[in-house]
């Protein structure tokens, strides 16, 4: 692997400073001693003068010192007359033209190559250190040697499909005269789609690292430059160092940041620099040949946004989709990283695996690593359980408050809010079973939270399992009411996810009898990909029909809502003890609460 040597301009100036202190020692001695001139007129006057030189305004020479010694010293000349004085005394002097042209030259140029110096050492920094001063068509990737990259497809988890999807593109890398004899040919793109943090760019550097093949890496962002046609100088520059190495991978990051519809932007004439850049890939992508064992892979969190000349056969004609990781996938990745950290024998990843629905691959080693941090702040040497659990629970809903001063009453109210939620959950069949319940304060404003484990992953969800997610939304809520007589603001969060579900119900899943089997899905894409030039979350049906579905939603919630009013006036002693509970130790586990369901 080839490492790129800074040039730092603080190294030139201590070497400087070190020459002029080493000057100074070695030529201290050497150096004539400056002495007054009344001490040369005295030693004149004494005969110690043995020869000088005179200038206009200076005169150097020898005299005797102590012992017979001879001392070189100069002085300012002042006397006007001196060469009486020095013929009555039989001194040798002689006058001396000096040349001050080296003097004045050093003058000019020291400062013009100073500032040259500087400048060109900016122009490097700003050229990410590549050589010359104006190669701002030089490509920015990152070129990695096939035997320097480490990463395997047995470092990459979760995402199985891919990687069976990807190994095609291994074998064709590695073996692709088989290929050729066949007569068939890879595809010349391969676009990584999916969330941000779920490994496009590692899945990427395995699928280099199995080939055996140089993997050139750079942002798509780097490609756009201040400068007019700069990033597509450096698209053209990329295809020709590739050429040069092929057969190997070229992978564009953030292929969106280049990749943008044409004109999409409100643009008039389409010749910005960005859609220069994406011009010239276009054209690169169809001038290669792909049987040198070229391929370019690029990935990007927001394919709606790309441009169709990008995604047309022959370009980026292949999509691996890689999504967020199932129960099986976040088991898998998090046994990867709790590899590299200590774990005490009872540590359990399932149950880390099903707390953590949704995660990405890049939250889940944040989250180990999280647990492994705070295993060394309170003195252990292993990570644990509760390691773990916090880490997760940082990660959801952030740091603990413990310094927020909350009155009693206000906690009070926090408990009782958040035990209707798990008390709801544990009585409603086909919610998704209670693991903790706190009050202490999280992030910039959750005073208390209710986390439910779900033990299984989810694709389809019944008409009576979106009711039962209402009822435990609206189970704080109601908590509040029954037991104070009166609601606060801490509830406002779940009232709107709950009118949300049921909105969605009706407007989107056919589960309503307003609109019936008619469905008006939200519009969710940009305003500038819509065709119409509509307004994004515009509606499709009208005001006669909104009114309805208002009407249909309001009924929901507020049967919903007396459901969960008669379930809790039934369980209201178990309420109180659970709540008092909670008061008490600010934190209840799943375990220990449903032992007080059950009592």
């Amino acid at each position: 692997m080839e490492h790129n040597t800074r040039f730092n301009i603080w190294y030139v100036l201590a070497a400087i400073w070190g020459v002029v202190l080493l000057q100074d020692l070695i030529f201290d001695q050497l150096r004539p001693q400056i002495i007054p001139y009344s001490e040369f007129i005295d030693a004149l006057t004494r005969d110690k003068i043995e020869e000088i030189s005179i200038s206009n305004d200076r005169i150097t020479g020898k005299m005797k010192g102590e012992n017979d010694s001879e001392i070189l010293f100069t002085t300012v000349r002042v006397d006007t007359d001196l060469s009486k004085v020095l013929a009555e005394h039989k001194v040798e002097f002689s006058g001396r033209l000096e040349n001050t042209f080296l003097n004045s030259l050093l003058s000019w140029m020291i400062p013009i190559f100073f500032f040259f110096g500087v400048w060109y050492l900016l122009m490097r920094r700003m050229q990410g250190g590549q050589a010359g001063i104006m190669n701002f068509g030089k490509n920015k990737a990152k070129i990695i040697g096939e035997k320097d990259i480490s990463t395997r497809f047995s470092d990459v988890a979760g995402a199985d499909e891919a990687k069976e999807e990807l190994k095609e593109i291994v074998d064709y890398l590695a073996h692709p005269e088989a290929y050729l004899e066949v007569g068939g040919q890879m595809p010349k793109g391969v676009l990584l789609v999916g969330p941000p943090g779920t490994g496009k760019t590692l899945i990427a550097r395995a699928v280099a690292g199995e080939a055996g093949v140089p993997f050139f890496s750079i942002s798509g962002s780097d490609f756009v430059e201040m400068f007019v046609g700069m990033g597509a100088a450096r698209v053209r520059d990329l295809f020709v160092q590739a050429r040069e190495k092929a057969p190997c991978i070229i992978f564009i990051d953030e292929l969106d940041a280049i990749g943008k519809a044409r004109g999409a932007g409100g643009m008039v004439g389409g010749h910005d620099e960005r859609e220069q850049t994406l011009n010239q890939l276009l054209v690169e992508m169809d001038g290669f040949d792909s049987k040198k064992g070229i391929v370019i892979m690029a990935a990007t969190n927001r394919p709606e946004v790309l441009d169709p000349a990008l995604l047309r056969s022959g370009r980026f004609d292949r999509q691996v989709l890689i999504d967020r990781p199932d129960l099986a996938g976040r088991r898998a990745i998090l046994e990867i990283h709790a590899a590299k950290v200590k774990l005490e024998d009872d540590v359990d990843l399932e149950v880390v695996a099903q707390k953590t629905a949704g995660f990405s691959g890049a939250d889940l080693a944040n989250a180990v690593n999280e647990a492994a941090l705070l295993a060394v702040r309170n003195g252990r040497k292993k990570v644990s359980n509760k390691d773990l659990d916090e880490a997760v629970d940082r990660i959801i809903g952030g740091l603990e408050k413990k310094n927020r001063v909350i009155n009693p009453a206000e906690k009070k109210i926090v408990a009782y809010h958040e035990v209707g939620h798990a008390l709801v959950a544990a009585l409603t069949e086909g919610s998704e079973p209670v693991h903790k319940i706190s009050i202490i304060p999280r992030g910039l404003a959750a005073l208390g939270y209710t986390q439910q484990r779900p033990t299984e992953d989810r694709y389809l969800m019944s008409r009576s399992e979106l009711l039962a997610k209402i009822d435990v939304l609206l189970g704080g809520r109601v908590a509040e009411e029954i037991m104070f007589g009166s609601v606060t603001t801490g509830a406002g969060n779940d009232l709107m996810r709950a009118t949300d579900i049921a909105r969605a119900m009706i407007v989107e899943y056919g589960m309503g009898k307003t609109l019936g089997l008619s469905t008006y899905p939200r519009q969710r894409s940009p305003v500038f990909l819509q065709s119409d030039g509509g307004i994004a979350g515009g509606k499709d049906y009208s005001d006669e029909t909104a009114a309805l579905i208002d009407q249909e939603t309001k009924q929901i919630l507020e049967q919903r809502n007396l459901h969960v009013h008669r379930m809790l006036e039934e369980k209201k002693n178990t309420l109180v003890a659970i709540a008092e509970k909670l008061l008490e130790k600010e934190v209840l586990f799943g375990t220990e609460f449903m032992d007080m369901v059950k009592a």
